[in-house]
């Protein structure tokens, strides 16, 4: 019996949010409108992303002993997410600074703080944790090395589920691990070597089975996603809404996801279930204030 449905490993930041008329280029300084702040954060994105679904949920964290992790915090236990992993001191907290335009989409720059003090001693010292989870989902908003720890660390009856988000190469022993590897387009370039791979995202995700994962998905936006697996390569169809903030779709998708694989769900039906978590998120702004719960995911 697992205490846990998904347990996150990974990031949580404030995200402080300015909406403008059009994002800055290179040396530019455009006016925007009032300054927001958001509990945020892949990591902490996930878990309460989950949490809102029905999922029983924990994190794994680091937050600064200030008023940003008290913000994170007292959002997980909104959510109903366990923070009884989340660390706290040692550095600030991390910070996203996010720009949004009005079409929804946005840019961002994340300064990690306490994430970057997330270390693979951490992981060992969460061993129980770890063995309380069906599911155990990471991004890479903390340092690789804890990453890898996570996979020296797994029992063998839980799933990984690997974001990563931003990209970097990744070691055989963690390609080795996912069930699934979730990239997008970019995502999925970086992790094949560069932005000169061609082909379509079916010839992607072919590529990135063929590095090791067990299973792949590709988020295509508003075209849905991809599934992979060793046996079927398939579409998933999207849900057509009307965006006003993408920030933290992805996570809301990656979560629902993981969520529904560890409830028994094949790929293909968890990555449609996901979709429509991640549409509705961008109907909202904001990221963790966005996330739907089971009820308005059934009434889409």
């Amino acid at each position: 019996m697992y205490d846990y449905d998904l347990l996150v490993v990974g990031s949580a930041n404030a995200d402080l949010v300015i909406g403008v008329e059009r994002r800055p280029g290179a040396g530019e300084t455009v006016l925007g409108g009032d300054l927001a702040v958001h509990p945020g954060g892949k990591g902490a994105n996930q878990a309460v992303a989950a949490a809102r679904l029905g999922a029983r949920t924990a994190l794994l964290a680091r937050v600064g002993d200030d008023a940003h992790g008290r913000l994170l915090l007292d959002s997980l236990r909104a959510a109903g997410a366990d923070p009884v992993g989340v660390l706290a001191g040692g550095a600030p907290t991390g910070v996203a600074l996010i720009t949004v335009d009005p079409s929804g989409d946005n840019s961002i720059v994340v300064s990690p703080g306490a994430n970057a003090r997330l270390t693979p001693g951490d992981v060992r010292a969460a061993t129980g944790l770890l063995h309380a989870s069906r599911v155990v989902s990471a991004q890479l908003e903390i340092p690789l090395e804890t990453v890898v720890e996570i996979v020296r660390n797994l029992p063998a009856a839980s799933r990984f589920v690997l974001n990563p988000s931003p990209p970097r190469p990744l070691p055989q022993e963690v390609l080795d691990a996912c069930d699934p590897l979730i990239v997008n387009e970019h995502e999925a370039k970086v992790i094949l070597g560069g932005s000169d791979v061609g082909g379509s995202p079916e010839d992607w995700a072919r590529a990135l089975l063929a590095r090791g994962p067990r299973s792949v998905v590709v988020t295509l936006g508003a075209e849905g996603a991809l599934v992979a697996s060793a046996d079927r390569v398939a579409r998933v169809p999207s849900v057509t809404v009307d965006a006003v903030d993408t920030t933290g779709a992805g996570d809301a998708f990656t979560a629902a996801l993981a969520w529904r694989l560890g409830a028994g769900a094949p790929l293909p039906e968890a990555a449609a279930y996901a979709a429509r978590v991640g549409a509705l998120a961008v109907t909202k702004r904001g990221a963790q204030e966005s996330f739907p719960t089971a009820a308005e995911v059934d009434a889409l």
